[in-house]
């Protein structure tokens, strides 16, 4: 019986391709069977991402999926995607998310309004490459909280403005350091409320029954 050459060109490259297929097949089984796993792990950061626009610690919450489900409800209003929240003190809250570019990459978060839909009740923003201690301090909570109480109507319409330096009024202090990131952040921000626009004009059901109300009551008094 012929020996196998083992040095020749031929078996190597038979040899080699063989290995490929094989380790290719391995690769395909290992990500279909993570695959499921992958996306509840994406699924949940999100629910994070939304409960910590409310100003929840997540590292408190025992079960995020159990408290996403009492608080968030996922709605579809004037064709744009909102999620209602409502908290402890049963308030209700508005949470729209966003996207945009920073520096160096995505950046993306999500604002929660009061039922106003004019004050700022919490935010959260996220990034895919700011630089650290610079543009990426946008996901620290000393950042976020800066938008807290502002207004997002104006005279100029819905709009947010980061400034350098103290902010003053409705204004909104950026990252020392990141100016082009903060500026993102704003353009992130206005980008969406314009998108949102017809939404955040409507009055929440809640108030329009209450003028309704007051208004009948003053015709009986009349």
């Amino acid at each position: 019986m012929k020996k196998l050459d083992t040095n020749n060109n031929v078996y190597t490259i038979v040899y080699a391709a063989i290995m490929v297929v094989i380790v290719a097949l391995l690769l395909a089984v290992v990500s279909s069977a993570l695959k499921p796993k992958q996306q509840a792990n994406v699924e949940l950061d999100r629910k994070k991402q939304v409960l910590s626009s409310l100003n929840i610690d997540i590292k408190q919450v025992k079960n995020v999926d159990d408290l996403y489900s009492q608080v968030i409800s996922e709605q579809e209003l004037n064709g744009k995607q909102v999620f209602v929240a409502t908290i402890e003190d049963g308030s209700v809250k508005y949470i729209i998310p966003m996207h945009g570019a920073g520096l160096w990459g995505a950046i993306w978060g999500y604002m929660a309004l009061n039922d106003d839909k004019n004050t700022i009740y919490g935010t959260f923003f996220n990034h895919d490459s700011e630089t650290p201690g610079l543009g990426g301090e946008i996901t620290t909570r000393d950042f976020q909280t800066r938008f807290n109480k502002k207004h997002i109507l104006g005279d100029a319409g819905y709009a947010v403005e980061i400034v350098k330096g103290e902010a003053a009024g409705e204004q909104v202090q950026a990252i020392s350091g990141a100016t082009i990131t903060s500026k993102g952040v704003e353009t992130m921000i206005n980008t969406t409320l314009e998108e949102y626009k017809e939404f955040l004009s409507d009055k929440p059901s809640e108030a329009v029954e209450s003028e309704e109300s007051i208004t009948n009551n003053e015709e009986e008094a009349e």
